[in-house]
């Protein structure tokens, strides 16, 4: 899958291009847990709650072999979450 540009005329108006986050999710955490979210949040230097939740799930799926994780011979463009065909 690739992205289409902002600019590009196949991307339509209410088609949300590819990776492009259209969705929202609402979670409920206790006092405890969004106080171990901040904290993992501060020391991981994320940017936003929603950067860190995005990032925590990431690495849960991964956990679970959801995503391929890099090797280290692997080069960085050949390494995401979607398949890059072309």
């Amino acid at each position: 899958m690739t992205a289409l540009p902002m600019n590009d005329p196949k991307t339509t108006a209410g088609t949300p291009e590819i990776g492009k986050r259209a969705e929202r999710l609402q979670v409920m955490l206790a006092e405890e847990e969004l106080t171990a979210l901040d904290d993992w949040r501060f020391n991981a230097r994320m940017p936003s709650r929603s950067a860190a939740v995005r990032e925590l799930i990431r690495r849960g799926l991964a956990a679970e072999g959801y995503f391929t994780q890099a090797t280290q011979n692997d080069q960085s463009s050949s390494f995401g979450i979607f398949d890059r065909k072309g």
